[in-house]
């Protein structure tokens, strides 16, 4: 071979081989990512208590940090404002354990008592996440699952 072709041929292994060492580094700092998220309600019936269970699955190659929970009526007032990370702060937190390489399953369960379900609006509600990676970077979705009170 030429010269000229072994060092063309040297360059694109270089550029090629830094490209992908960037993409590599680029996927390792992306926020965390939520998915399969689903909610189920079950309304207080007699003397039981009801229950409101809340899953996901958060994807973050840094490492979890916290997944916090909040169940919103559609007609609240985060439906105009917008719900923040800074409503988020103070929620409860869901439990995960690892279910993949980069991945957790998060559980959140909430009692509903007969004295929550008559002052919780009817209707349609959302089940809105804040999952926060062991770096600090945030993903919010404020529209992770639904569910409705009859």
């Amino acid at each position: 071979m030429s010269r000229r072709v072994v060092l063309s041929v040297a360059a694109g292994v270089v550029v090629l081989g830094g490209a992908g060492a960037f993409a590599l580094a680029y996927a390792g700092e992306q926020s965390p990512s939520v998915a399969h998220s689903a909610a189920r309600y079950v309304a207080p019936n007699g003397d039981r208590s009801g229950s409101l269970t809340f899953t996901t699955d958060v994807t973050v190659s840094s490492g979890i940090k916290d997944v916090k929970v909040l169940a919103w009526p559609a007609n609240s007032p985060f439906a105009k404002k917008g719900l923040t990370a800074k409503d988020m702060a103070a929620v409860e937190s869901a439990v995960c354990k690892p279910s993949g390489e980069d991945t957790v399953r998060c559980t959140y369960t909430a009692t509903v008592t007969r004295a929550d379900a008559e002052v919780s609006p009817s209707g349609p509600w959302h089940v809105a996440v804040l999952a926060t990676a062991k770096n600090g970077d945030t993903t919010l979705d404020t529209k992770a699952a639904d569910f409705t009170v009859a």
